[in-house]
């Protein structure tokens, strides 16, 4: 008799009160329940939000001693799901709809489905300060200028007219929303246990982490179907700090290097850009290590 597959949740969070509540509420109220949730903490400065979360053999908590970035603190949890049949890497503030885990493992488990690594949904924008949804895309998948530039297709367009209502194919998946087959992420993972590069302490991991599932033979796929809503932590460059546009302009580089993909001399210009020119608006500016508190914004 085969085992049924089984699922974990894994929600990375940094002064994530306003939403984590809301984010597993949705968890706990789906038709197919998870069969572990792991939240990690990247230290907070004020954790006590953490206090309400149930805790139960299938319900875990782990408080990071220091904030050891996005892909880091994915890891450690990865590290206690590794038994699961699938793991779903959701961000605090993305809100399933009631049947996405039981629609998203249907798909995942077909026959013809066997070949896929990663499946994402339709993510739709959330106002987080008013509660509702905003009627918006927020992503459909990430793709590729020709040019090099990685954006969210659909970003921004009413949520009727995405023109993406069939099943395709992604060069890459949005890290607040990847539901991966574990044996994918075993394959393409960059040694025992790491999934997300440790170096990328936030932005882009999740394309460098969806290009090694394609190297390796794994397709990475969206369902418009499943839905999920994404309060995104900010809306646009206008409003990003230099600290978030230096990690996204630094792991863009390190990418296009790494995956020797087209659109280098656009990185290169780009993080010249950020470093010399955007830099000089700020003062007392220090690079961040991975001890240095930062938040998960995305992109």
């Amino acid at each position: 008799m085969t085992e049924s597959p089984t699922i974990a949740v894994i929600i990375v969070g940094y002064d994530s009160g306003r939403v984590l509540q809301r984010c597993l509420d949705c968890v706990l109220g789906q038709s197919r329940r998870a069969d572990l949730i792991i939240v990690v903490d990247n230290r907070s400065p004020d954790p006590s939000y953490l206090d309400e979360i149930p805790v139960t053999d299938a319900i875990r908590v782990i408080r990071l001693p220091h904030n050891a970035g996005f892909s880091h603190a994915n890891n450690i949890a990865y590290a206690s799901a590794r038994e699961c049949s699938y793991v779903l890497f959701l961000n605090p503030d993305a809100f399933l709809s009631e049947r996405f885990l039981e629609d998203a493992l249907a798909r995942m488990e077909g026959s013809e489905n066997s070949s896929v690594g990663c499946l994402t949904g339709t993510l739709l924008g959330f106002d987080v300060e008013h509660g509702r949804p905003t009627g918006l895309i927020d992503s459909t998948g990430i793709f590729q200028k020709w040019y090099g530039r990685w954006y969210d297709r659909g970003h921004g367009t009413q949520a009727s007219s995405t023109g993406a209502s069939d099943t395709a194919e992604l060069p890459a998946a949005c890290g607040a929303l990847m539901l991966c087959r574990v044996r994918a992420l075993e394959e393409a993972s960059l040694r025992p246990g790491v999934v997300f590069d440790p170096s990328f302490f936030m932005y882009k991991e999740d394309i460098d982490l969806s290009l090694r599932l394609r190297a390796k033979g794994w397709r990475i796929v969206h369902a418009p179907e499943l839905l999920c809503h994404h309060g995104r932590g900010w809306q646009g460059r206008d409003v990003a700090s230099y600290r978030a546009r230096y990690l996204s302009a630094r792991n863009e580089l390190r990418i296009c290097l790494r995956h020797r993909l087209r659109g280098l001399p656009y990185s290169v210009v780009k993080l010249m850009y950020v470093m010399l020119f955007e830099r000089m608006l700020l003062s007392g500016f220090r690079i961040p290590t991975s001890r240095t508190r930062t938040a998960r914004v995305d992109r």
